[in-house]
């Protein structure tokens, strides 16, 4: 079975088109299924006067489709967003006689230039979703024994316990694994696990999955918490990082920022602490405090946003390595 986990911006409701609605927050998911082939799309409900919903529709997929019906503010940063979360490839539908020339500044130079031009039908879209989600491969199953799953929504199930949906990240969960409950030092039993309503005993990564624990309460899994059972996920409250601010981000860095920093599901309250510039504004280093712990592996990639930046509130990205020392 491929699925195929897509970001669906622009036009809130587009979504309802192509699958079947499903969980509905400040993010609503949509699904559809044929065959072993399933689509799982994400809209952020309450953007854009929320930037948080924007950031986890867009961190957990690996698709975007992006439906332009004028040319705003809110269109720009959810192009600054999907180019800051890394996804390299999607669909625009251009809506209300909006011309491609209009669009091409917006987009020369960024990820979303390698767009394929859509035509505005739903139906045609789910195919072409379908026949990609048809391709994709469990190429990882033989050597690949690790994985992570950022919780988007947790609930009690009656005679079954605590439930949580997510997005397998990366790698390769199975049925009866003990998993860490990050950033806690808590331990949960994967009881089971559900995909489109339909038991399986492994998922991997970009199946969107229903998993029922054991040894754990829902109270302990608000959304952003990682399941997991690769040793190399860490956690940290203090990072010293090179941040990389957008080219449309005109003020710089300084001590006393709050800032939040987006990774997979968690989008954490940080202050800035230090600033280091070497020579140039738009790559500072930074020593970031932030509310709690946050739950990434080495590398990983990280976005900056300020809540107060007006029109872009997306600042810049950030490479994730080892905690600062104290």
């Amino acid at each position: 079975m491929g699925n195929l986990v897509v970001a669906v911006i622009g036009s809130l409701g587009y979504a309802a088109g192509i699958g079947k609605k499903s969980t509905s927050t400040d993010i609503t998911l949509y699904d559809f299924k044929k065959g072993d082939a399933t689509i799982t799309l994400i809209e952020p409900s309450r953007y854009p006067e929320r930037l948080a919903p924007l950031f986890y529709a867009c961190s957990i997929a690996k698709k975007a489709i992006v439906v332009v019906d004028e040319l705003n503010a809110a269109l720009g940063e959810s192009l600054v967003m999907i180019q800051s979360v890394g996804i390299s490839s999607g669909y625009l539908i251009l809506r209300n006689y909006i011309p491609k020339e209009k669009i091409a500044p917006l987009i020369t130079g960024t990820v979303i230039e390698n767009f394929q031009f859509a035509e505005d039908n739903p139906v045609v879209m789910r195919e072409e979703l379908l026949a990609e989600a048809n391709q994709q491969k469990n190429a990882s199953e033989a050597t690949v024994t690790v994985g992570s799953v950022p919780v988007d929504h947790a609930f009690n199930v009656k005679g079954v316990g605590a439930v949580v949906l997510g997005v397998v990240t990366y790698g390769i969960i199975k049925k009866h694994d003990v998993l860490r409950v990050l950033p806690s030092s808590k331990t949960a039993q994967l009881r089971s696990i559900q995909k489109h309503d339909d038991d399986f005993d492994v998922a991997y990564e970009g199946d969107r999955v229903g998993l029922a624990l054991k040894n754990v309460e829902v109270e302990d899994l608000d959304r952003g918490v990682v399941l997991t059972n690769d040793p190399s996920v860490q956690t940290s409250k203090v990072l010293k990082v090179q941040a990389s601010l957008v080219k449309y981000w005109n003020t710089s860095i300084k001590p006393g920022m709050v800032l939040h920093v987006g990774h997979w599901l968690q989008f954490l309250n940080s202050k800035v602490e230090t600033v280091d510039y070497e020579g140039d504004w738009r790559k500072p280093t930074l020593t970031l405090t932030l509310e709690k712990e946050l739950v990434y592996r080495l590398g990983d990639n990280a976005v900056l946003t300020y809540l107060e930046g007006g029109k872009l509130r997306v600042a810049g990205t950030m490479e994730l390595h080892g905690a600062a020392k104290s």
